[in-house]
């Protein structure tokens, strides 16, 4: 019995050794909103594929039958980070039950990896943020990316982004989501001046109302931007810009 035990503890012990895991969000996490976490096992070893192996994450286990020698595998498990600001994935294992699959020999994962999680949006009605109507003042005619028309490129799926507007052959050809990027309408800019909006008296609500507006108006193709005391991040209507803003509101403090 000893004997037995001995192998596996051996076999087990060599079947965790060179073996790493990442982990990896979409471009955009929401608290309180679930979304896929990509889990990656590489196998760096030259010599023994990897057998039996799971990663839990946070109590979420997921299997990696096998691996073979010099070989990355991936896979998804559904997660939610409950609120805004910056989260470690926590509570990560990689386990073995090779090779008689009666003892389990786990090792904890270090994935220093952090997460900027932005804030839950929350439909509202904003008013008062830049001192006057947050409807825009005229349009026109524009090359800028919307919703409405022409295709003009192709990029990387966004969550929240339409489902009929993903490109699937494009998908199939780079294995990603990929969505259509369509001609719209251009608009007068908004201001949202985070410490003059009116109507919202706590402070985690008025993010999240702030958020779903900044949202909200990027879809419509309507350059927004933001103050948060003496700091202004101009209007705009790219992607880059609507994470920046979304970003400013994640990492604001707390409430005291």
């Amino acid at each position: 019995m000893l004997g037995f035990m001995g192998v596996s503890g051996i076999f087990g012990k060599r079947n965790l050794s060179k073996i790493e895991v990442s982990t990896e969000s979409p471009p955009e996490i929401y608290a309180g909103v679930e979304f896929p976490l990509k889990i990656t096992l590489t196998n760096n070893r030259g010599f023994l594929p990897g057998f039996l192996l799971s990663v839990t994450a946070d109590g979420t286990v997921v299997m990696f039958p096998f691996t073979d020698t010099k070989t990355a595998q991936y896979k998804y498990i559904p997660f939610t980070f409950p609120t805004r600001g910056v989260h470690l994935v926590r509570d990560i294992y990689i386990c073995s039950v090779f090779p008689f699959n009666f003892f389990m020999r786990c090792t904890p994962v270090s994935c220093s990896k952090e997460f900027v999680v932005f804030p839950a949006p929350k439909k509202c009605t904003l008013s008062g943020a830049d001192g006057r109507s947050m409807r825009s003042g005229g349009e026109g005619a524009s090359d800028r990316t919307g919703f409405d028309s022409d295709i003009v490129s192709i990029r990387n799926y966004i969550q929240g982004d339409p489902l009929k507007y993903i490109s699937w052959k494009a998908t199939a050809r780079s294995g990603k989501l990929k969505t259509k990027e369509l001609s719209s309408m251009s608009f007068d800019p908004v201001l949202i001046d985070f410490d003059n909006t009116t109507g919202i008296a706590d402070r985690e609500e008025r993010i999240s109302c702030i958020t779903y507006t900044i949202v909200t108006l990027i879809k419509r193709n309507i350059p927004v931007g933001l103050k948060i005391g003496e700091k202004v991040y101009p209007p705009g209507t790219s992607h880059a810009s609507r994470a920046t803003l979304l970003n400013a509101l994640a990492l604001l403090p707390p409430e005291n």
